[in-house]
């Protein structure tokens, strides 16, 4: 599947679509390719799949609702790294 998974937040659907922008663009720029790029119409949730490392951003209500953290609510410390405002 992915060695690596992001997943963050933008305060909007604009702001998510600049995100995924911004990260495809440094993407490429280090030379890696996006295996796929999915949901930028509505950009409630974007994917981009960088092959080992699989990018989601979602808009704050979005992200509640599918909470993907919880698939890792057992995970060790070392698996999990959280960062944010708080």
């Amino acid at each position: 599947m992915a060695d690596y998974m992001v997943i963050a937040s933008g305060a909007s659907s604009r702001q998510v679509a600049a995100m995924a922008e911004h990260v495809e663009f440094k993407l490429k720029q280090a030379g890696v390719s996006l295996l796929g790029l999915e949901g930028m119409r509505q950009a409630d949730w974007v994917l981009l799949d960088a092959n080992d490392v699989i990018v989601h951003l979602f808009r704050p209500e979005v992200r509640d609702f599918y909470g993907l953290e919880r698939m890792w609510m057992d995970a060790s410390d070392e698996e999990v790294v959280t960062v944010g405002r708080e």
